[in-house]
């Protein structure tokens, strides 16, 4: 299968770049996977595809601040992006790279200081003179590439979802932002079960394919977890006939890294580097709620062997060629699949 295959025109004009100020009135695209019909909602009009016996399945890492700005003794600006924060020798990468050698001393906002150390596969070794919550105080949000502008205060709260709680993401899985509390509670009298898995996103999410042939393509490793009262909701609902909903490509892959030969869901964690791509068989999962997502990546990848990559790419056109503002955010579900698309206006 080669990376071409997953190619689409994608104006930088189409991404909105500031969210909206209230979540789920993004706009809604329903793909219904068995009949290939294609509508147009609202996000919050998502609980109408819910039923009782449902099972949401939520990623709650919380996005850490892991973009550090700094300067070179002769005073050249870097930028130092935190991959692996809380480990004892995290890893980064630096910008730009070339010209920062190992052993170089990099002074950050806050006056501490940063040691490049030699290279990490992908990155280098960083080593800091404080403790690592000293070095993020001065941290800033790492924004998407695709946004162009610099973060602001507000980001930490826009860029984030509102049941994030455990800190370790280096990037937000953003198929969450469109939830609000009050479309949780509808879903929760309607009597569907939410629950909570993590995976702290990281670079192996969003690291771009270099390979030609996607299958020799190889995912960089990210820190998940499933409890066991998690998995034995997911199975309850399951076996009781109900649909298991995932929300993100981050979700998807802890409830299929978790998936046993019997089709349940054990309690684990662990690291995953589980790369789904067309041909792959799903275990637990019934539907995704997750982005449109950037040409050639893994995470297109993912939801086009979910959905079919024909069908995905016809949403996807839909989309991009109506020439409206949008921001790319796509929601896929059971026997249904739902795009939701955020406008700048």
């Amino acid at each position: 299968m080669k990376l071409g295959e997953f190619y689409y025109e994608l104006p930088r004009g189409l991404i909105a770049q500031e969210p909206l100020e209230k979540r789920d009135m993004s706009r809604l695209m329903i793909v219904d996977r068995a009949t290939g019909n294609i509508e147009e909602k609202i996000f919050r009009d998502i609980t109408g595809y819910f039923r009782k016996g449902d099972c949401l399945v939520l990623n709650d890492t919380r996005v850490i601040p892991v973009r550090l700005h700094g300067r070179r003794k002769t005073g050249g600006k870097v930028e130092i992006f935190l991959l692996d924060p809380y480990s004892e020798t995290p890893r980064v990468l630096v910008r730009p790279s070339k010209r920062v050698r190992q052993g170089e001393r990099i002074e950050l906002e806050s006056g501490t200081e940063a040691v490049v150390l030699g290279p990490a596969g992908p990155g280098r070794f960083v080593r800091f003179d404080a403790p690592i919550g000293e070095v993020l105080k001065c941290g800033h949000m790492p924004l998407p590439p695709y946004i162009n502008r610099k973060d602001r205060s507000g980001d930490k709260d826009n860029y984030q979802t509102v049941y994030a709680r455990k800190d370790g993401a280096t990037a937000s899985p953003t198929a969450g932002l469109h939830f609000t509390r009050e479309l949780l509670g509808r879903l929760e009298e309607k009597g569907v079960a939410i629950v909570y898995v993590t995976l702290h996103t990281s670079y192996g999410t969003f690291a771009p394919v270099a390979e030609e042939n996607i299958e020799e393509h190889v995912m960089h490793a990210e820190h998940y977890e499933i409890s066991g009262e998690a998995a034995d909701t997911v199975n309850g609902a399951r076996s009781s006939g109900g649909r298991v909903f995932a929300v993100g490509t981050t979700s998807m892959r802890v409830l299929e890294t978790a998936a046993v030969e019997t089709g349940s869901v054990a309690p684990c964690s662990g690291e995953t580097d589980l790369f789904i791509y067309p041909g792959y068989e799903f275990k637990i999962v019934d539907a995704i709620v997750t982005n449109f997502h950037l040409p050639e990546s893994t995470l297109l990848m993912l939801v086009s062997a979910f959905t079919g990559r024909d069908l995905i790419f016809e949403a996807y056109k839909r989309a991009v060629f109506p020439r409206r503002s949008i921001n790319l955010s796509l929601d896929l579900a059971a026997h249904l699949s739902v795009m939701s698309t955020e406008s700048s206006t």
